[in-house]
Parts: C-alpha cells; structure tokens; sequence
C-alpha cells in the first residue's frame, strides 16, 4: 500500500497466509493490511522527510507529467500530492483509515483542492476511463492482488491517458540484492511489502502498455509510464 520507509528492527507482527515459498509471491489479507498501518500510520507521516529526501526528485520526475483529474492509489499520507502540477485535480484513495488521517492534515494545511476516499485499489469505487492520470508508489509490492489493482488502474484511466508509477525491486547489484534476499522474509512480516518483486515484470502482465522505464538508485527505485491496454 503507501510508502515503505519504516525501520526493519521489530520482528513481532501479525501472522500472514503464506501463498507461496516464493517471497515475492507472498500477500497479506486486506484486514492484516489495515493492521500494519494503523500500527505504522503516525511513524510513516514522521519519516516523510526521509522518503522525500531519498524518493522526492524521481518523484517529481515522474508525476510532474500527470495532467486533469489525478487519482493517487494507495496515497498513504498523501506524500504524492506535492508533486503534482497546481493545474491537477487530486484524488487519492488508500485502504487504511489511519493513512488516510495523515493525508487529510497534510492535505487541508496545502491549500490544494482535494478528496480522500477509504477505498480497496483492487475494487475500485469509480466508472471507467474517470481520470485522466493514475499515480502511484511503491504499493504493488504491497496489494493481495497487483494484477487485480493493476487492472482496475487500467480500467478507471481515460483511453488517452497515463498511469505513472514508481515502484522498488530487487537491485541489479549483486551485494545489494543479495542483502534484500536476506531481509524479504522478515520485511514482509513486519510491512506486508514484497521487497524483492521484480516491478517490470508485475506491471508488464497487467493490461498496461509500458512507454517507458528507469531504474535508479542502484536498481532498486523503477519509474513506469504507462498507458491503458
């Protein structure tokens, strides 16, 4: 779902119905999710400083480009809104209520015309083609079902439009993917995030079209723009 910035130390967190030995298959429940983050709401809105630091200019890079009426999946805290052009309506839907709180006080000191909805990424609560660019990031590591909310992403952007997301993976460094090998399993337990999920390869079964990507930050940060299938 949001933003994944928290700190790995704790290993207690709630029990999650392993699908399959894979740890990049792995998901949690909706209600397991709803958990996490009411547990970690008020520590992800403390460590925005941190994440617009490491994640603000691709960030910036990527949803600079969005236009119209933006729906912002799985906001969190609503860290995405910064980003946008002044010109976009925003829209941003999360399936945690505490997130969304976050969201809400950061939102309503910006200024910035707004609205926040409790909703499931994977059943999403609009018509088709309701928006003329869907954003989101670092959250298909986190839905039950990507391809599902991928699908739905597809389904409400208008034909002519674009769905931009910035999502991490398994770093291309072998040092470095080795190490997130190690922490997968406890970062699950702890996030519900599926650290080393290949993003390319998630959005690439979904209904999008792929336009363009990057990879930064040693391959671990993936840039998408995509268009609906």
């Amino acid at each position: 779902m949001p933003d994944h910035t928290a700190d790995d130390s704790s290993t207690d967190g709630p029990h999650y119905t392993q699908a399959a030995s894979d740890p990049t298959r792995r998901s949690a429940t909706l209600e397991d999710i709803r958990g996490v983050y009411a547990d970690q709401a008020e520590r992800f809105a403390r460590l925005d400083a941190l994440n617009r630091l490491f994640t603000g200019r691709y960030r910036r890079r990527l949803f600079g480009r969005a236009e119209g009426r933006v729906l912002d999946v799985a906001c969190g805290t609503g860290l995405n809104a910064r980003y946008l052009p002044e010109s976009t309506e925003y829209v941003g839907i999360d399936i945690s209520p505490e997130m969304l709180a976050q969201a809400r006080e950061r939102l309503d000191g910006t200024g910035r015309e707004h609205a926040l909805q409790e909703m499931d990424a994977q059943a999403l609560d609009f018509p088709d083609d309701s928006f003329d660019t869907v954003v989101s990031s670092l959250s298909t590591c986190t839905f039950p079902d990507p391809q599902a909310a991928l699908a739905e992403m597809n389904r409400v952007c208008a034909p002519d439009g674009r769905v931009l997301l910035l999502e991490h993976g398994r770093s291309d460094v072998s040092l470095v993917g080795r190490l997130q090998d190690w922490r997968a399993e406890t970062h699950f337990e702890n996030h519900a995030c599926r650290l080393t999920q290949e993003p390319l390869a998630v959005v690439g079964d979904s209904p999008l079209r792929i336009e363009e990507s990057t990879s930064t930050l040693l391959g671990v940060v993936t840039a998408i723009e995509a268009r609906p299938g």
